[in-house]
């Protein structure tokens, strides 16, 4: 937050909140207001809205930590190439499924022409981030996300390191309905 980000406004002191940054009658809030800039929005506010210290990060922390639920873990995965998948349509926030793709030494799948197998491997993850790399294909400059960074539990996160061992990921978008539920 920069000093054009936030301004004071008045509030009904009725509505107001603890929960808010303040200024109290006789107060400058200049002790608030140097607390609050350099912060980092960990969700976007709407112009008007109140600045609540919990939707903040302070300077020194990192944004990633502060946006993972205590206990999970922030892990990158591999997006598909965009041609292919879902790869150019996963933003943070999104839900995915990854699946593993290998081959197969299993004899009796070689016997029937089968030489590789997939499984999905973790189901329902949320998206915290997508790198973005800008890319120029027939004169064209686009922008493609090649890693997402997913929000697991911890034993996810050794699933999904081990999986990148075994083959190939792919990440598979899952509709907002499937998300909630």
């Amino acid at each position: 937050l920069s000093p054009a980000d936030i301004q004071w406004r008045r509030w009904p002191e009725e509505a107001g909140s603890d929960n808010f940054v303040i200024r109290r009658a006789g107060d400058t809030g200049q002790v608030a207001m140097d607390e609050a800039l350099g912060s980092i929005a960990r969700a976007s506010f709407a112009q008007g809205e109140p600045i609540r210290p919990a939707k903040l990060i302070k300077g020194g922390r990192g944004f990633m930590s502060a946006i993972l639920a205590p206990g999970m873990r922030a892990i990158a995965a591999p997006i598909d190439d965009p041609s292919r998948g879902a790869g150019a349509f996963i933003l943070p926030n999104d839900r995915v499924d990854v699946i593993l793709a290998r081959r197969t030494n299993n004899a009796a799948g070689l016997g029937d022409g089968m030489t590789h197998t997939s499984s999905t491997v973790l189901r329902n993850v949320r998206v915290l981030a997508v790198d973005q790399v800008v890319e120029e294909k027939n004169g064209e400059k686009t922008i493609v996300g090649r890693t997402a960074t997913l929000e697991l539990t911890p034993a996810q996160a050794e699933t999904l390191a081990l999986s990148r061992e075994l083959g190939t990921l792919s990440l598979a978008l899952r509709s907002l309905a499937d998300a909630m539920s």
